[in-house]
């Protein structure tokens, strides 16, 4: 969602339940390594706004011919539209050293964090909010302008509010990036197949 977004504010009581969603995820041995930085300042997300527009000039240079023209015609933030941003961190010291389920695979402390960025958002639909993930930032930016600390990883930087609509689809399908992969040609079984007859998925 970053194209629906409408003035009203969100109730103090909502955003609760909506974090309180988050919280309730699972993570692994239970380090629940979020935190949730309320974003409403104007100031603030100008300087946000200003980090995305300088990336996404560059992204859209990595892109050619018709995907280009698409791009620059796609709307892909919502920051100072949103009445409430909202940066979902990972703190990858929360737990110390050794933590149960992490001990030979360090990621699963991001892998936990997107769990209750799901919860959220599934939440924040159930609430009629849209949601919005604005993934195009230089992480030094965000990094400097929240003042993160470096064990800190900014997982998802997300535009909440009411909006005018909606989507019963992805916007971005909607729009004609691209498509929902069929289910059946992503479902394997046992083990993944030799390459020579493994499902063709990746993008040409």
């Amino acid at each position: 969602m970053r194209s629906q977004f409408l003035p009203d504010p969100i109730a103090p009581e909502v955003l609760r339940r909506l974090l309180e969603a988050a919280h309730a995820a699972p993570s692994v041995g239970l380090m629940q390594p979020w935190n949730f930085l309320i974003i409403e300042s104007t100031a603030v997300r100008q300087q946000i706004r200003a980090a995305f527009e300088t990336a996404n000039h560059e992204a859209e240079d990595m892109f050619d011919g018709r995907k280009r023209q698409l791009y620059s015609e796609l709307k892909l933030q919502g920051i100072t539209d949103a009445p409430v941003n909202l940066c979902i961190t990972c703190d990858r010291d929360r737990g110390g050293k050794v933590v149960l389920g992490r001990t030979h695979n360090r990621d699963t402390d991001l892998y936990s964090t997107v769990c209750a960025v799901q919860n959220l958002w599934l939440a924040a639909r159930a609430e009629g909010i849209g949601v919005g993930w604005v993934s195009i930032f230089h992480d030094a930016d965000l990094r400097r302008i929240l003042n993160l600390p470096h064990h800190v990883v900014p997982v998802a930087y997300l535009c909440l509010g009411h909006v005018a609509e909606l989507y019963e689809q992805p916007e971005l399908q909607a729009r004609g990036w691209a498509e929902r992969r069929v289910l059946d040609d992503l479902i394997l079984h046992e083990r993944w197949p030799d390459e020579e007859t493994a499902p063709q998925n990746r993008e040409s």
